[in-house]
């Protein structure tokens, strides 16, 4: 897993947009206390099951990989934006 350039911001931008989009689908409210990392596994059981990114193999499914992951959504959302 090659590391993204700005990974980590990357990252943010894509808990942001996930969090939009969940709730603007209507199938989640986060709360305040829910933490960044719950927040990743649900965002990217939402993309998978909505079949906007590619499922990893179950045992590859782990904090670090969902946040490389989701870093690569991102960056290819704003891709298509520009």
């Amino acid at each position: 897993m090659k590391k993204l350039k700005n990974e980590a911001e990357l990252y943010k931008g894509a808990i942001v947009a996930g969090i939009r989009y969940g709730e603007s689908r209507g199938v989640v409210e986060f709360e305040a206390t829910d933490s960044a990392n719950d927040k990743a596994l649900y965002i990217y059981r939402l993309l998978v099951h909505d079949k906007i990114i590619q499922p990893l193999p179950e045992e590859q499914v782990s904090v670090k990989s969902i946040k490389h992951k989701l870093a690569i959504w991102h960056s290819k959302s704003l891709a298509k934006k520009t």
